[in-house]
């Protein structure tokens, strides 16, 4: 293997659905706590994840889903970041011993509101940042397209000039996995953010 591929959610990043939903709630937002719970990805959590929608029209469709709903954007911000609990300083590490001998990008389903928070908050460890860890940045909300949809990985082989028959492509979802398989791509299914690391 030359490259490796990583999903941010659930492999990087740790995430608490539970901590989003009572987030939600708290704002008088529980109505949509389902789509939380449920890891959906239709409607407007759709819409931002594919970028057919910003943030903003985001915020507007939270309140316009529950009926009395007040919440300022940067509240229903805040409780969608909520689902984000960190990324562990180990995983980071590996990252940058990774990086010595292997071609990294980073493949995320994600959202302008999480992408930030990650990039804010999460990569500057030590004074880094994301770019420091991976080569390109490959975003679903940027690409207008998500995973499992096998051209997302044909764009992203494409654009880093990788070969599929050198590439190890990590994440949490056996769908997405199973997508990269078919285009010839290793996968590693991965059900716990630090199996990676103990792997590789």
């Amino acid at each position: 293997m030359r490259n490796i591929i990583f999903d941010f959610g659930g492999v990087l990043v740790n995430l608490d659905r539970k901590r989003c939903i009572d987030a939600f709630t708290r704002i008088g937002a529980g109505a949509i706590a389902g789509y939380v719970d449920e890891c959906r990805q239709e409607d407007l959590f759709h819409d931002l994840e594919v970028g057919d929608t910003g943030v903003g029209q985001f915020c507007d469709a939270v309140r316009q889903a529950c009926g009395g709903c007040n919440a300022t954007d940067e509240d229903i911000c805040g409780a969608w970041d909520a689902l984000l609990t960190g990324i562990p300083k180990r995983r980071l590490d590996k990252l940058a011993e990774l990086k010595r001998d292997f071609r990294l990008v980073l493949l995320s389903n994600t959202n302008p509101i999480h992408w930030r928070k990650a990039v804010d908050d999460y990569f500057t460890q030590g004074g880094l940042n994301v770019n420091y860890y991976f080569e390109k940045t490959y975003l679903s909300y940027e690409m207008r397209m998500l995973k499992p949809d096998e051209e997302i990985y044909r764009k992203v082989l494409d654009s880093s000039g990788m070969d599929a028959g050198d590439t190890l492509f990590i994440d949490d979802s056996k769908a997405n996995c199973a997508a990269a398989e078919r285009l010839g791509i290793t996968s590693m299914h991965v059900t716990c953010g630090d199996e990676w690391t103990e792997r590789l």
